[in-house]
Protein backbone atom coordinates (compact mmCIF):
# COMPACT_ATOMS: atom_id res chain seq x y z
CA UNK A 1 0.00 0.00 0.00
CA UNK A 2 1.18 3.40 -0.94
CA UNK A 3 2.34 5.97 1.83
CA UNK A 4 -0.67 8.07 2.32
CA UNK A 5 -0.19 11.42 1.82
CA UNK A 6 -0.46 13.54 4.57
CA UNK A 7 -2.75 16.76 4.43
CA UNK A 8 -1.39 19.67 5.83
CA UNK A 9 -2.14 22.86 7.84
CA UNK A 10 -1.09 25.91 5.92
CA UNK A 11 -1.33 29.01 6.16
CA UNK A 12 -2.16 31.30 3.36
CA UNK A 13 -2.66 34.93 3.56
CA UNK A 14 -5.29 37.41 3.95
CA UNK A 15 -6.52 35.34 7.07
CA UNK A 16 -7.25 32.03 5.65
CA UNK A 17 -5.54 28.48 6.41
CA UNK A 18 -5.48 25.48 4.75
CA UNK A 19 -6.56 22.39 6.26
CA UNK A 20 -7.95 18.76 6.20
CA UNK A 21 -11.66 18.15 6.38
CA UNK A 22 -13.15 17.53 9.49
CA UNK A 23 -16.52 16.43 10.64
CA UNK A 24 -17.55 19.57 11.90
CA UNK A 25 -17.29 20.99 7.85
CA UNK A 26 -20.83 19.70 7.39
CA UNK A 27 -22.53 22.81 7.23
CA UNK A 28 -19.52 23.82 4.70
CA UNK A 29 -21.22 20.26 2.61
CA UNK A 30 -24.59 21.50 3.21
CA UNK A 31 -24.26 24.74 1.33
CA UNK A 32 -22.69 23.40 -1.35
CA UNK A 33 -24.86 20.74 -2.01
CA UNK A 34 -27.42 23.50 -2.55
CA UNK A 35 -25.43 25.10 -5.45
CA UNK A 36 -26.73 24.76 -8.61
CA UNK A 37 -23.23 24.29 -9.92
CA UNK A 38 -21.11 22.84 -7.35
CA UNK A 39 -22.42 19.42 -7.22
CA UNK A 40 -22.77 19.00 -10.83
CA UNK A 41 -18.95 19.45 -11.48
CA UNK A 42 -18.08 17.50 -7.92
CA UNK A 43 -18.61 14.90 -5.67
CA UNK A 44 -21.01 17.18 -2.67
CA UNK A 45 -23.99 14.96 -3.16
CA UNK A 46 -27.12 16.30 -3.64
CA UNK A 47 -29.96 16.44 -2.38
CA UNK A 48 -27.98 16.72 1.00
CA UNK A 49 -28.54 14.29 3.91
CA UNK A 50 -26.46 13.58 7.19
CA UNK A 51 -25.23 10.61 6.24
CA UNK A 52 -24.01 11.79 2.76
CA UNK A 53 -22.61 14.78 4.19
CA UNK A 54 -20.23 12.52 6.15
CA UNK A 55 -19.85 10.26 3.34
CA UNK A 56 -18.43 13.21 1.11
CA UNK A 57 -16.05 13.73 4.29
CA UNK A 58 -15.07 10.73 4.95
CA UNK A 59 -13.72 10.06 0.45
CA UNK A 60 -11.73 13.43 1.24
CA UNK A 61 -9.88 11.40 3.73
CA UNK A 62 -9.75 8.36 1.75
CA UNK A 63 -7.88 10.53 -1.13
CA UNK A 64 -5.32 11.01 0.88
CA UNK A 65 -4.81 7.48 2.24
CA UNK A 66 -5.06 6.10 -1.04
CA UNK A 67 -2.69 8.94 -2.92
CA UNK A 68 -5.18 9.69 -5.19
CA UNK A 69 -5.58 13.80 -4.03
CA UNK A 70 -4.58 16.08 -1.52
CA UNK A 71 -8.13 18.09 -0.25
CA UNK A 72 -7.83 20.98 1.81
CA UNK A 73 -10.47 22.93 3.46
CA UNK A 74 -10.32 26.48 2.49
CA UNK A 75 -11.04 27.94 6.61
CA UNK A 76 -10.99 31.16 8.08
CA UNK A 77 -7.62 31.27 10.34
CA UNK A 78 -9.72 33.09 13.47
CA UNK A 79 -12.49 30.74 14.02
CA UNK A 80 -11.51 27.78 11.91
CA UNK A 81 -14.87 28.19 9.61
CA UNK A 82 -14.82 26.82 6.50
CA UNK A 83 -15.06 28.60 3.48
CA UNK A 84 -14.53 26.07 0.31
CA UNK A 85 -12.61 23.62 -0.63
CA UNK A 86 -9.47 23.27 -3.21
CA UNK A 87 -7.50 20.01 -3.91
CA UNK A 88 -4.55 18.55 -5.76
CA UNK A 89 -4.67 15.84 -7.70
CA UNK A 90 -1.23 14.44 -8.91
CA UNK A 91 -1.09 12.73 -12.27
CA UNK A 92 -0.70 9.04 -11.47
CA UNK A 93 1.75 8.64 -14.60
CA UNK A 94 4.52 9.94 -12.51
CA UNK A 95 5.75 13.06 -14.27
CA UNK A 96 5.73 15.77 -11.64
CA UNK A 97 2.66 16.91 -12.43
CA UNK A 98 -0.39 17.47 -10.27
CA UNK A 99 -4.07 19.66 -11.63
CA UNK A 100 -6.11 21.44 -9.06
CA UNK A 101 -9.89 22.15 -8.69
CA UNK A 102 -11.61 24.31 -5.89
CA UNK A 103 -14.97 25.67 -5.01
CA UNK A 104 -15.93 28.65 -2.43
CA UNK A 105 -19.24 28.32 -0.54
CA UNK A 106 -21.83 31.29 -2.34
CA UNK A 107 -21.59 32.81 1.62
CA UNK A 108 -17.43 33.25 1.27
CA UNK A 109 -17.58 34.24 -2.68
CA UNK A 110 -16.23 37.64 -4.18
CA UNK A 111 -13.94 37.70 -1.02
CA UNK A 112 -10.28 36.36 -3.02
CA UNK A 113 -10.60 33.12 -1.10
CA UNK A 114 -9.94 31.26 -4.45
CA UNK A 115 -6.95 33.47 -5.14
CA UNK A 116 -4.69 33.16 -1.67
CA UNK A 117 -5.93 29.64 -1.35
CA UNK A 118 -5.18 28.87 -5.15
CA UNK A 119 -1.91 30.34 -4.80
CA UNK A 120 -1.00 28.72 -1.70
CA UNK A 121 -1.75 25.26 -2.84
CA UNK A 122 0.45 25.87 -5.79
CA UNK A 123 3.36 27.18 -3.81
CA UNK A 124 2.86 24.39 -1.41
CA UNK A 125 3.21 21.47 -4.25
CA UNK A 126 6.18 23.31 -6.25
CA UNK A 127 8.44 23.74 -3.23
CA UNK A 128 7.28 21.38 -0.51
CA UNK A 129 6.43 18.32 -2.99
CA UNK A 130 9.07 19.09 -5.85
CA UNK A 131 6.10 18.85 -8.66
CA UNK A 132 7.06 20.41 -12.14
CA UNK A 133 4.05 21.63 -12.54
CA UNK A 134 0.50 22.37 -11.44
CA UNK A 135 -2.40 22.24 -14.09
CA UNK A 136 -5.91 24.19 -13.34
CA UNK A 137 -8.98 23.49 -15.94
CA UNK A 138 -11.55 26.43 -16.38
CA UNK A 139 -14.51 26.31 -18.43
CA UNK A 140 -14.64 29.42 -20.68
CA UNK A 141 -17.66 30.79 -19.49
CA UNK A 142 -16.42 31.16 -15.87
CA UNK A 143 -15.12 34.86 -15.76
CA UNK A 144 -14.28 34.45 -12.09
CA UNK A 145 -12.36 31.33 -12.52
CA UNK A 146 -10.20 32.79 -15.18
CA UNK A 147 -9.56 35.99 -13.18
CA UNK A 148 -8.53 33.80 -10.09
CA UNK A 149 -5.98 31.51 -11.69
CA UNK A 150 -4.27 35.05 -13.27
CA UNK A 151 -4.59 36.49 -10.08
CA UNK A 152 -3.10 33.40 -8.24
CA UNK A 153 0.26 33.75 -10.76
CA UNK A 154 -0.91 30.89 -13.64
CA UNK A 155 -0.57 31.26 -17.00
CA UNK A 156 -3.10 30.71 -19.68
CA UNK A 157 -1.88 27.83 -22.17
CA UNK A 158 -4.62 27.43 -24.49
CA UNK A 159 -8.56 26.53 -25.56
CA UNK A 160 -8.90 22.83 -25.01
CA UNK A 161 -12.10 21.31 -27.11
CA UNK A 162 -14.54 18.98 -25.66
CA UNK A 163 -12.02 18.15 -23.35
CA UNK A 164 -14.31 16.97 -19.75
CA UNK A 165 -17.66 15.56 -18.96
CA UNK A 166 -19.54 17.83 -16.54
CA UNK A 167 -23.65 16.76 -15.76
CA UNK A 168 -23.06 14.41 -19.11
CA UNK A 169 -21.80 16.96 -21.63
CA UNK A 170 -19.00 17.23 -23.23
CA UNK A 171 -17.47 20.94 -22.40
CA UNK A 172 -14.36 22.65 -23.53
CA UNK A 173 -12.13 23.72 -20.91
CA UNK A 174 -9.20 26.42 -20.89
CA UNK A 175 -6.11 25.24 -19.46
CA UNK A 176 -3.44 27.10 -17.12
CA UNK A 177 -0.54 26.47 -15.66
CA UNK A 178 2.20 27.22 -12.81
CA UNK A 179 5.26 25.70 -12.81
CA UNK A 180 8.48 25.87 -10.39
CA UNK A 181 10.25 28.49 -12.43
CA UNK A 182 7.30 30.70 -11.49
CA UNK A 183 7.62 30.74 -7.96
CA UNK A 184 11.43 31.46 -8.67
CA UNK A 185 9.75 34.78 -10.70
CA UNK A 186 7.67 35.98 -8.22
CA UNK A 187 10.28 35.67 -5.52
CA UNK A 188 12.96 37.62 -7.28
Amino acid sequence: MPTPFIVPRIAASDGLVLRPWRLDDLPLVREAAEDAYIPLVTTVPSPYTHAEGVAFIARQEDRALSRTGCPFVMAEAAGDRGLGTIGLWPDAGGQGRASVGYWVAGSARGKGIATVGLRAVAAWALRDLALARVELYVEPWNTASRKTAVHAGFTYEGHLRSHRSVGGERRDMLLYSRIAADLADADG
